[in-house]
């Protein structure tokens, strides 16, 4: 038991040092390992099997809105980037550089992809030539580079994986609904499949998307109070189709410039999960997303008719499509326990030879920690719908009531600075003007940047929380990784 004691001990304690109890996770739970090359990780098996359930659903909620995937290169000629000016500067201090093949120096710098729309861009300008052809709503799932000057796994790294949807349109109006659409699709997929709250709102224009005419984002709030931005859609208006000569004839038989979108997620999704749900005991993963959703730990496995059982009930969850394993390894049932909860694994089922002569099985939820006893001819059933209904409502609940408990409504800047000297870091709702200055003003003088105008406003009062002129917005303000 004292082994047991120490895997759970290791874990700093997130009220000690949260940052060092999210590393300790990444690495204890065995997501990522670090590399020789600075700022880049390991996607180790069990952190990669967490990536892959959430691209095979958000994949699946793609094409279920009509997009298709696709592979564009991952190096862009420098001429090429250098086309839309904002979106060039907005990239620049993050680029990484090719500029040798082999022995030979390039006659132009390759750029590594940190983002694609220039690519895309290209490619329209090739296929795009009529109504008809519109619109494209495009896809896809590669790697892409950014030389971070600070990183930390998942959160910021210089590699990470990610999804990006490219779309091109005949109108600012189709164009807009599918920025907002893609939006409305993270935000379901994070409650409904990472069981993560998240407010809906619009990017200040000093912190939109180098290039686009407005960025839309989701952001959710972490178990220490901090900010992250967990997805965004960016609505490009005609802007890179002037850059690129991309023109298309409409049905009136003129030539016309189309209208696009971007929208994309990231790896650091698994840091979000790790800071929305996990606790001083590891990771609590939502069972959409779990590796693992069920394992089954046999008691006194040595006696006979307990393996048989433990295989029995194995069988009985596979059946019905559940992720299970069974672990019959010589290591003691309390280690198991402590490694399964350090994994976060759903729910875990103990199966000795008191309860065999008793025809149950008891069932432990790894978010709550309740336990509950279950008949084994019903058992499976009980699992599946915990798995499906109470664990992942339970876990949406409890972390709605973080955000609630920790978003505080402020009228002015010494409401705000006493407010987080009170109570933590948190969601601040207040008041704002409009201006670049008293949004800067504001994260000067309190240590909060705006992170959206939320789409649900509410009037807390008439002035701005800086300036005192009249206000146009209600603005979520916060510090973020």
């Amino acid at each position: 038991m004292a082994k047991d004691k120490k895997m759970v001990t290791a874990i700093t304690s997130m009220d000690e040092d949260f940052a060092q109890w999210y590393t300790d996770i990444c690495k204890k739970a065995e997501l990522v390992e670090y590399t020789s090359v600075k700022g880049c990780m390991v996607i180790r098996p069990y952190g990669y099997a967490i990536w892959e359930n959430i691209q095979h659903i958000l994949d699946s909620m793609f094409k279920a809105t009509g997009h298709e995937n696709v592979c564009m290169p991952m190096f862009i000629p420098e001429s090429l980037l250098q086309k839309e000016k904002d979106h060039v500067e907005g990239f620049a201090p993050e680029v990484a550089w090719v500029t040798h093949g082999g022995n030979e120096k390039l006659e132009e710098r390759l750029c590594v992809r940190p983002t694609s729309e220039t690519l895309f861009c290209e490619h329209y300008a090739n296929i795009v030539h009529s109504y008809r052809d519109l619109p494209k709503l495009y896809n896809q799932w590669v790697s892409v580079v950014r030389w971070e000057k600070t990183t930390r796994p998942f959160l910021r790294s210089r590699e990470f994986l990610w999804q990006e949807g490219h779309t091109i349109h005949a109108t600012a109006q189709e164009a807009i609904e599918e920025t907002e659409r893609m939006l409305n699709v993270y935000a379901q997929f994070c409650e409904e499949s990472l069981a993560m709250p998240v407010v809906k709102g619009k990017k200040t224009d000093s912190d939109k998307f180098a290039g686009a005419v407005s960025t839309y984002a989701i952001e959710a709030l972490m178990h220490d109070g901090k900010a992250l931005q967990a997805g965004t859609s960016h609505y490009f208006g005609d802007g890179f189709a002037k850059a690129f000569g991309i023109e298309y004839t409409d049905k009136d038989n003129k030539r016309v410039l189309p209208h696009q979108t971007s929208w994309g997620v990231t790896t650091r999704l698994i840091g979000a999960v790790i800071m929305t749900h996990g606790d001083n005991n590891g990771l609590v993963l939502p069972p959409a997303v779990a590796p693992v959703q069920a394992v089954i730990i046999p008691i006194a496995q040595h006696k006979e008719g307990v393996l048989d059982k433990a295989a029995e009930l194995l069988e009985k969850l596979k059946s019905l499509g559940i992720r299970v394993k069974m672990d019959d390894s010589e290591n003691s049932p309390g280690w198991k326990f402590s490694e399964y909860e350090m994994k976060g694994v759903p729910v875990r089922i103990e199966i000795g030879p008191k309860d065999i002569e008793a025809g149950q099985c008891v069932i432990a939820c790894r978010y709550n920690g309740e336990k509950i006893t279950a008949s084994l001819d019903d058992f499976a059933e009980k699992v599946k719908d915990l798995l499906d209904n109470d664990i992942p409502k339970g876990m949406l609940a409890k972390a709605l009531e973080n955000q609630h408990r920790r978003t505080y409504a402020c009228t002015t800047l010494d409401e705000i600075t006493k407010s987080l000297e009170e109570n933590g870091d948190g969601f601040i709702k207040a008041m704002w003007c409009g201006e670049e200055a008293c949004e800067d003003a504001v994260k000067e003088k309190t240590g909060v940047g705006s992170r959206c105008i939320p789409f649900d406003q509410e009037q807390l009062s008439d002035k701005c929380v800086c300036c005192g002129k009249p206000a146009k917005h209600m603005v979520i303000w916060g510090k973020a990784y």
